[in-house]
């Protein structure tokens, strides 16, 4: 008997082969963007809540949601309130809200250190106490960002 784990043939045969996570993961923030854009970014006037109007971002999804949660935006006239599942859905873009975060912000000290700032100037920007803090912060990011890189060519 054959291993459907080990054997890639088993899988043809297999009507209930295992998910494959990225997929999935995949599917799911392709989802939970569209849940939040078709019930709170449907109308021209929804849209210009957002940083981009004609295009819901995975961090304008998360914001947008949190803040009519919050009473931050009001609701408009007929439009539904926010339920658990626009929460789920908010919950589902954080990894990769916080993903984009952390290429962003590697990128900018990237930029910055490339453009001449000091690490005492970039540890002031960050609000950091010292330049070690700041260098230490931006190690921890590079190194992130190249796992995430790595697990997405997987």
């Amino acid at each position: 008997m054959t291993d459907p784990m080990t054997d890639p043939m088993a899988s043809i045969s297999d009507p209930f082969p295992l998910p494959d996570a990225q997929q999935a993961r995949a599917q799911r923030v392709h989802t939970a963007l569209f849940r939040v854009a078709e019930r709170h970014a449907a109308t021209e006037e929804q849209r210009a809540r957002q940083t981009h109007p004609s295009v819901l971002g995975p961090h304008e999804a998360v914001r947008l949601v949190a803040f009519l949660m919050s009473g931050a935006a009001r609701l408009d006239e007929g439009e539904p309130e926010v339920d658990r599942a626009d929460i789920t859905a908010a919950l589902t873009l954080l990894p990769l809200v916080r993903g984009e975060l952390d290429e962003l912000e590697a990128g900018l000290l990237r930029m910055a250190r490339g453009r001449g700032m000091t690490w005492p100037e970039v540890a002031f920007g960050l609000g950091l106490g010292t330049p070690q803090a700041a260098r230490q912060r931006y190690e921890r990011l590079a190194g992130r960002v190249r796992a995430t890189d790595e697990t997405d060519q997987e």
